[in-house]
């Protein structure tokens, strides 16, 4: 497969991602667009639409340190699911930051939920890719997620100073230890 990661140059690509991202994730899921459009004019994310042989497969977000790299967002289109393009494009990611860190978040795994299998799927997808439990666990935005990653180390604090140093501080004073019985590292 023939992964092309490109910055979106015109007004279809823009809006093909636009309709992916609406489509991809619930409204409780989704940023507001204009903070990510802003921190991709300020070079501290990269917006990233991508293709396969020519074909769009899908969008990657990612929020950028020098070392560290959020993998914020990763959807493929639903024509390409299903067929080893979501793998090929993660594997195509970790290639483009080859020598950084990079963590992404997913929702818990460990406590009961509406949808464990679609969870569990997603985790099992990642681990697949390449990335490890990191063993931090978080209350994000009323969420309890778990972090997975390659290549870097993180414990909450690192975590947690992370969003405040290269989201924003209101975004990072919405990152918390778990509260209750889900297990958190601090």
């Amino acid at each position: 497969m023939n992964i092309l990661l490109q910055r979106p140059k015109t007004l279809p690509q823009w809006l093909r991602l636009y309709r992916l991202y609406l489509t991809a994730f619930p409204a409780a899921e989704r940023k507001p667009v204009a903070i990510m459009l802003r921190m991709y004019r300020a070079g501290k994310s990269d917006i990233w639409y991508c293709t396969e042989d020519g074909r769009f497969l899908g969008l990657a977000v990612t929020i950028n340190s020098p070392d560290l790299i959020l993998l914020d967002y990763l959807a493929v289109a639903k024509a390409c699911r299903g067929h080893g393009g979501g793998s090929a494009l993660l594997q195509r990611l970790q290639r483009q930051y080859a020598g950084k860190g990079l963590f992404l978040e997913i929702e818990s795994t460990l406590e009961p939920s509406p949808n464990p299998e679609q969870r569990q799927k997603r985790k099992a997808f990642y681990l697949r890719n390449g990335l490890k439990e990191l063993g931090v666990t978080a209350e994000l935005f009323g969420v309890n997620m778990e972090l997975l990653g390659r290549d870097c180390a993180l414990d909450f604090a690192a975590y947690h100073a992370f969003y405040r140093d290269y989201y924003n501080q209101w975004a990072a004073d919405h990152v918390k230890p778990v509260s209750g019985n889900f297990r958190a590292n601090i």
